[in-house]
């Protein structure tokens, strides 16, 4: 079955799991796609071409102003109707030993981009499907590390964790509009994270594919609002997030009366 978004907007498309999910949806879908690698996205147009949808893409580094602007302006001429914030950056070392631009770099990837992105699209989108009677949908891709503080990944798990508590609360506070929201959290997932952030892979378990990961995040998307991809961290997480859930939709139940 065709997936029943018409437009999507991915972020960090050219590898891993923000290329799957291009895979995924254009067959079906008109696609704005964006990157840092322009040959690679030059690849994907081309790739993406021959299903006969408008594919767009954009070079840009999520972590400059301008670039997030420039990728608005081009959202804007569009009828996005799933946004998925993929792009995201980590770094490995102990914090007082890792580059200072590259931390800040992170947070600007990790929380900035998605604010501002999320902020900007999220309202129009919402628009849009009330008028089509129809829903939007956005994926923020956090990671299993949002869970726990995680040191030598301090600045990293913690953004993911921002991720988390952000997209969890979001997901309850627009429940009665036309919109599914859903909180992916991966595990180790085999793409080029570990190389960017300079991480030993010989020791990670049940490492899954972006394909699997990207296909099982748009299968749970308006099914759950935190989705573990992994099967046996799923399993071993499983009693600390119910409570979560409960949690949030009653602290959502109790502020929607005061707002």
């Amino acid at each position: 079955m065709p997936y029943p978004y018409k437009c999507a907007l991915i972020t960090g498309a050219t590898s891993g799991i923000g290329e799957s999910f291009a895979d995924l949806l254009a067959p079906d879908a008109t696609l704005l796609l964006t990157g840092r690698n322009a040959k690679k996205l030059a690849e994907l147009k081309t790739r993406f071409d021959v299903y006969g949808h408008k594919v767009e893409t954009i070079t840009a580094n999520l972590a400059d102003p301008n670039d997030r602007r420039a990728l608005l302006e081009a959202a804007k001429n569009l009828p996005v109707d799933l946004l998925i914030n993929n792009a995201g950056l980590g770094a490995y070392g102990a914090f007082t030993q890792t580059d200072p631009h590259q931390e800040a770099e992170m947070v600007a990837v990790n929380v900035t981009a998605i604010i501002e992105l999320s902020r900007a699209l999220l309202p129009i989108m919402i628009a849009r499907a009330q008028i089509a009677k129809s829903r939007a949908g956005m994926i923020v891709v956090s990671s299993t590390a949002s869970i726990t503080p995680i040191p030598f990944l301090a600045t990293y798990a913690a953004t993911k964790a921002f991720e988390r508590h952000w997209g969890e609360a979001l997901a309850e506070e627009l429940r009665h509009d036309p919109i599914n929201i859903l909180v992916l959290c991966p595990g180790a997932t085999r793409t080029n994270f570990f190389h960017r952030a300079r991480m030993e892979t010989s020791l990670l378990k049940n490492i899954e594919e972006p394909e699997a990961v990207a296909a099982k995040g748009l299968d749970a998307l308006g099914r759950q609002n935190v989705f573990i991809s992994n099967t046996a961290t799923r399993l071993a997480l499983a009693p600390a997030l119910l409570p979560r859930r409960l949690l949030t939709s009653a602290i959502g139940y109790f502020l929607r009366k005061q707002h």
